[in-house]
């Protein structure tokens, strides 16, 4: 398998401080990592999770929106759920497992209720649903009006599962019959956890671009991992970008996003001579698929100048109410949502592809799954719909956890593969400069090559740290991502091709990327996505 290959293996043997052993081994702590632990030692396995960060440096924690999920009663369905999915996802969904997954989510919530989860209730004592981009009802739920992610992570982190903080996952071990354990690093030295099954819930690849949603840990972890590992990569071009990220100049990093909820109860986007960023492009207006607005904006951006547009969200009662944390983060730069006008801008949001996987989080590796951002289960597509995160990380993530438990639970493995990888690392800033001009919202053949040839040139190295590990996720998955970007001669879901601007209906087909034998990445072209 490509973790024994050549590129990847030193010549002598790296000294191992500390070992351990579990049944099942959950590589993240957000929520599809701490869900799918909890349906797995619900089932009797020892679970150990591991997480370079803390508790709550994870997505999750920072998801504003909600969880889409299917209102009981006429006004709603999963056909209509379904519908909007594939909409959004610009032909590309995998129809069964969107329905598969979608007909998941009132289960889902049900259980996370009754962990002591509480989500907001309207007037009636019913839970209150919103509505947000792409989709055709008020289908959202959402907790602490704006604060859903938290809610979620204190709800599963309140169950008790072990977790080892701190600790980097540096290579999942294989052999001829699958997983064998995982090598980790953290303030003990190198360790290996023996183990037949690995979960990857590492969460996105946002640190590609220099402004990005996501936390500083989103580094492509869990692609570099599966990669190396003999799993197949898909849909890796399809990052979305949220239109509406708070602005400041020269800022990069982590930023607050201003959720799309907020359009949602009215809120409008204009430009800086106060004209309407949406009229006439889509029927949604400022509720279109996020790639519909985040184009928009950047169109209106390059006509004018700017850097950024404005939302206006002057005219709605009961703003600190209902967006608290919208309005914190606004009040940390001396906006006053009811008097100022918002900047915002499109920014590196989440990535729509990932570890190829079934509804269930198996990959094609034995005892090798992935659940949450980090996956891809055919529920996204070339364009997440609006909330549908939070459902595919409680759906999948519950039954990866009880796949785990039914088919390699309890069987015993060694590994004497031990060494620390050795792989090519690109300077980190450089990278995010070459991926920030040449791979967001608007691409094109020749930004794509200047990519693509900056990212080969990094120079190999010997992973010894956490940040080198990061490094080295971060040019692995770059590599792939704009390999399959320069493939993809078209504009599709939240991919755009400037020099290619309409879709092609011959490449409504997902891209896989492998490693081959020699440590590099290969793409190919699977069947046609189901109709729908």
């Amino acid at each position: 398998m490509p973790s024994g290959v050549g590129a990847g293996r030193a010549e002598r043997r790296d000294t191992i401080r500390w070992e351990a052993r579990a049944d099942l081994v959950v590589v993240g702590g957000g929520v599809a990592g701490l869900t799918a632990a909890r349906a797995a030692s619900r089932r009797g396995l020892r679970v150990l999770t591991v997480s370079k960060g803390g508790p709550t440096d994870t997505a999750t924690q920072y998801a504003q929106g909600g969880i889409a999920v299917v209102a009981p009663g006429p006004a709603d369905s999963v056909d209509s759920h379904v519908a909007d999915t594939c909409a959004a996802g610009a032909g590309l969904c995998d129809e069964t497992a969107v329905r598969s997954i979608v007909s998941g989510g009132q289960d889902a919530v049900a259980a996370l209720t009754d962990l002591g989860a509480v989500f907001d209730r309207g007037r009636d004592g019913g839970i209150a649903r919103t509505r947000e981009g792409g989709h055709s009802t008020r289908r959202i739920i959402h907790a602490g009006g704006d604060a859903t992610g938290a809610e979620i992570q204190r709800a599963l982190g309140a169950a008790g599962l072990p977790v080892l903080f701190g600790a980097a996952a540096a290579r999942v071990l294989t052999d001829a019959r699958g997983v064998t354990g995982l090598l980790v690093l953290d303030d003990r030295g190198l360790g290996v956890v023996h183990t037949p099954a690995v979960l990857l819930a590492t969460g996105g690849l946002g640190q590609l671009y220099a402004c990005s949603t996501n936390p500083p840990g989103a580094t492509a972890d869990g692609i570099a991992l599966a990669l190396h590992a003999g799993a197949a990569v898909a849909d890796l071009e399809f990052v979305q970008f949220h239109p509406t990220v708070l602005f400041a100049a020269g800022s990069v990093g982590r930023r607050p996003l201003v959720s799309e909820a907020v359009r949602g109860e009215g809120a409008r986007l204009v430009d800086s001579a106060g004209r309407p960023v949406t009229a006439g492009v889509h029927p949604l207006g400022d509720l279109a698929p996020r790639d519909v607005v985040s184009r928009a904006i950047a169109t209106r951006l390059a006509e004018l100048g700017d850097d950024h547009v404005l939302l206006d969200a002057r005219h709605l009662d009961g703003f600190a109410r209902r967006f608290p944390t919208v309005t914190a983060s606004l009040a940390q730069v001396g906006l006053d949502p009811a008097r100022d006008l918002i900047p915002v801008a499109p920014a590196a949001h989440y990535s729509c592809g990932g570890v190829v996987t079934d509804v269930c989080g198996r990959t094609g590796v034995p005892g090798l799954y992935a659940a949450g951002e980090v996956a891809r289960t055919g529920l996204h597509g070339g364009n997440r719909l609006a909330s549908n995160s939070l459902l595919e990380g409680l759906v999948v993530g519950e039954r990866a956890g009880l796949a785990a438990a039914e088919e390699r639970g309890g069987l015993r493995v060694e590994t004497a593969d031990a060494d620390l990888p050795v792989r090519p690392r690109a300077d980190r800033a450089a990278l995010q400069q070459l991926m920030t001009r040449h791979a967001s919202v608007v691409r094109d053949a020749a930004g794509l090559a200047v990519a693509g040839a900056g990212l080969t040139a990094a120079p190999t190295g010997r992973c010894t740290d956490a940040a080198a590990l990061e490094d080295a996720a971060l040019t692995v998955a770059a590599r792939a991502l704009t390999l399959a970007a320069g493939a993809r001669t078209e504009s599709r879901g939240c991919h755009t091709r400037d020099d290619h601007p309409e879709s092609d209906p011959a490449q409504r087909r997902s891209l896989e990327t492998r490693l081959d034998a020699d440590g590099e990445i290969t793409l190919r072209t699977p069947q046609l996505t189901g109709a729908h």
